[in-house]
């Protein structure tokens, strides 16, 4: 069974068909730049081109970096417009996209659903916390393999700023950070959330899961194990489109 995954980022809006027996892409991802501002109708327009590169004519799953509620409404958007904030997105993005069966959810939840059913937290029970480190960092927290939507950790205050104006690859980029210089950011952050929620597994995500060599070996001092995202940074797309089956 084939399913479209689109995935919304603070930089990019990528999708592609997924093969939900394998969680893998069927193609090759087609991927726009984020407009800016990143605003509803903007944002809008560029999933339409993604998909429409496709030809796409099915059900379509949507990820978006914030918090949705009822697989709609938009409640946060702390890397995109703040337009879109009380926006019922599946509406906005099914019109847009000519009346196909658009569902929608956080980025993070969906990276980490598709991460528990095909990548690096499959048959892990306990606590696992996937991380998705980018332009912010977002969250999504299993239970016993059950998800806890919209928990957003990247906000949590990390030496008197949000944790993701810190640790981030943005911020990486942005104060020019080696990756040694990072990787100390990175560990306070997970000692953070370990306090918090004590779990068995930390699954490193996000385009910078790729280069995990570079930083993973440099944090010290965490008891849970830390692994990077098998999927990478595909694995927004496979959890939108695993999401968009099951509405379907």
């Amino acid at each position: 069974m084939q399913i479209f995954g689109v995935d919304i980022g603070g930089s990019g809006i990528k999708g592609a068909p997924v093969d939900l027996d394998r969680g893998e892409l069927t193609e090759e991802r087609c991927k726009v730049l984020t407009p800016h501002p990143a605003t509803p109708d903007a944002v809008a327009d560029g999933v339409k081109e993604v998909v429409g590169h496709f030809g796409w004519t099915g059900p379509v799953g949507i990820t978006f970096p914030g918090v949705v509620t009822d697989g709609a409404t938009i409640r946060t958007a702390a890397n995109v417009d703040k337009a879109w904030i009380d926006t019922d997105a599946r509406a906005l993005l099914g019109e847009r996209l000519g009346g196909l069966p658009v569902t929608v959810l956080n980025d993070a939840d969906a990276a980490g659903v598709a991460e528990m059913q095909f990548g690096a937290g499959r048959d892990r029970r306990g606590t696992v916390l996937l991380l998705t480190f980018g332009t912010g960092i977002g969250s999504a927290l299993f239970a016993d393999g059950e998800l806890v939507a919209n928990t957003e950790l990247g906000h949590l205050e990390l030496n008197g700023h949000d944790a993701e104006k810190r640790a981030s690859t943005k911020a990486k980029e942005d104060h020019e950070l080696t990756w040694e210089q990072w990787a100390h950011r990175v560990q306070k952050y997970l000692a953070h959330v370990e306090m918090l929620f004590s779990p068995e597994l930390f699954i490193i995500g996000g385009g910078v899961s790729r280069k995990a060599d570079k930083f993973l070996p440099l944090i010290e001092g965490i008891k849970a194990e830390i692994v990077p995202a098998q999927l990478q940074n595909n694995a927004g797309i496979v959890g939108a489109a695993m999401r968009a089956a099951k509405s379907a």
